[in-house]
């Protein structure tokens, strides 16, 4: 008896301080972003005033245009001091988790939250969520390091961090989690997710008390799209399929085409602010990430010509600025590309009669989330992201309809994850590596795989790696020869740091691979 009380009395802590990794980091980085989303918001503002005035003084436009180019020295002198600030910051985040590099917290952070504001608020097509990511890992792996963790919590800290600058950035605690465990940790453990989770929510609660509860994108509509028409939905996919490999293969392509102008990569800023003046001259409202540029959408419902124009200028100049290596990011340009391609599918289907107007609204919304799920593939991140940043749960089907073709569409094309590719186009055999202590992954078995059913010593494990323990459920199971993998198993796996990645690849393939056993 006495046992059994000893029992009901004793507390499992284990993750309480996961918790509070969680609500330390998530603080922090939701203060960060939300006053680095503020100063682009402030900074853009003064650039489209800017604008408006030369409009009236046209000689202003010299001291603008040597402006633009002092700011590309200025932003580019940032960059080639810390090249991980280049970018997005998405890949190099996932890049850092995967064990590939290592970067130091705090000129990141800082240069990231500088060179961020200074190029997205002078008005490049850039998105500020790429940006919000790396200031939120920075921010995690300070915490890290000022306590000292190592390894698994190391990354978790990270993890949660890029979550939560996720979060502030769009107000999207749940989307943020499952983007950081789909498409940049690609690890469902609960250790991962809770503390994400927890930095998630906490940072948004920071965010709202700055910009309100009002969703990031609050597209009001009139109704939800009939079932008889949801045949629009596959051949909308399809179209956002086939522009989101477009999409894929031109940005990867950039750098070498900026390559053919013989500047020096640091200065490739310059080009990118000064082809930019043009068009804030002619269409200031198309500039900066596109946040203003989806509500309008939904609101003043423009016509066909002028959205394939908007359409042609978002894509080339979201090109031009991401391509030249300034800090910023892809994720809200994609966003607006897919409203934009969804406003010119509904506007071309009312003239030829086949969707009535009132739906046109509709499909700018569903074509969002199919855009980023093609080019992402990242489709639940995709539906989970619109549904928040739109403040609406009636979406859910015909979400899951666009993203679902879209991300087949891709596929078939033969399109990969965005992020993992510009992540393996950074990545270079001497790329920096930290070395010189050990370090665990964690690899999931997924149902089908060969691995299921058998025994561990049936496997040849790669070298230099050893299977230390398996995570099945709320259990950890300490392996030996015996032991037989089920599916829904973890594997922790204990390697050397500078050979993680490879270790990753090797066992995640074994692990992956579907059986070809026949059933019993």
């Amino acid at each position: 008896m006495k046992k059994k009380s000893k029992r009901r009395l004793s507390l499992d802590l284990t993750r309480v301080g996961t918790v509070i990794t969680g609500l330390a980091v998530g603080l922090v980085a939701g203060l960060i972003v939300s006053l680095f989303r503020l100063a682009i918001e402030h900074v853009l503002g003064l650039v489209k005033i800017g604008y408006a005035t030369m409009h009236h003084q046209p000689w202003l436009i010299l001291p603008w245009v040597l402006g633009m180019i002092i700011l590309g020295i200025l932003v580019g002198v940032l960059v080639k001091t810390s090249p991980q600030i280049s970018g997005s910051g998405i890949p190099q985040v996932e890049g850092q988790l995967a064990g590939e590099f290592d970067e130091p917290w705090w000129p990141t952070l800082w240069k990231k939250f500088v060179g961020g504001t200074a190029a997205i608020g002078s008005g490049l097509m850039l998105g500020r969520e790429g940006p919000s990511i790396q200031l939120g890992a920075a921010v995690g792996q300070g915490y890290a390091t000022l306590r000292g963790h190592q390894g698994t919590n190391r990354r978790v800290a990270i993890a949660s961090g890029a979550a939560a600058g996720l979060s502030a950035a769009f107000n999207a605690p749940i989307a943020s989690t499952l983007f950081v465990l789909e498409e940049i940790y690609h690890n469902f453990s609960p250790l991962v997710w809770l503390t994400s989770l927890t930095s998630a929510v906490v940072a948004n609660f920071v965010s709202l008390a700055f910009f309100g509860q009002t969703p990031v994108l609050h597209i009001p509509y009139s109704s939800g799209l009939p079932l008889r028409d949801y045949g629009h939905l596959i051949v909308l996919g399809i179209i956002l399929g086939l522009l989101g490999r477009l999409y894929q293969t031109v940005l990867l392509r950039l750098p070498s085409w900026y390559a053919k102008l013989r500047l020096p990569r640091y200065l490739d800023g310059i080009v990118a602010l000064l082809l930019t003046v043009p068009v804030g001259w002619w269409w200031t409202s198309s500039l900066g990430g596109g946040n203003s540029v989806i509500l309008d959408l939904a609101r003043i419902h423009p016509g066909i010509w002028v959205l394939i124009g908007l359409f042609v200028v978002r894509f080339v100049f979201s090109m031009v600025a991401y391509g030249s290596g300034l800090p910023g990011g892809i994720f809200l340009p994609i966003l607006t590309l897919g409203a934009v391609i969804g406003a010119i599918y509904g506007r071309v289907m009312v003239m030829m009669g086949l969707l009535p107007s009132i739906y046109v609204v509709n499909l700018v919304i569903f074509a969002m989330a199919g855009y980023f799920a093609g080019i992402g593939k990242a489709p639940f991140t995709a539906i989970l992201l619109i549904t928040e940043m739109v403040g609406s749960l009636q979406h859910l089907m015909p979400l899951a309809v666009v993203c679902l073709v879209a991300y087949i569409t891709v596929d078939v094309c033969g399109g990969a994850p965005i992020y993992e590719s510009l992540l393996g186009r950074m990545l270079s055999p001497t790329a920096e590596r930290a070395a010189g202590f050990t370090d665990r992954i964690e690899v999931p078995v997924f149902d089908g795989s060969f691995l299921v059913g058998h025994q561990v010593r049936e496997f040849r494990w790669p070298t230099n790696a050893l299977l230390i323990g398996v995570h099945r459920g709320e259990r950890q199971i300490i392996p030996h020869g015996d032991t037989i993998l089920r599916a829904g198993d973890t594997l922790i796996v204990e390697t050397q740091h500078d050979n993680r990645a490879f270790i990753r690849e090797r066992i995640a393939g074994m692990a992956e691979q579907i059986s070809v056993r026949g059933e019993d």
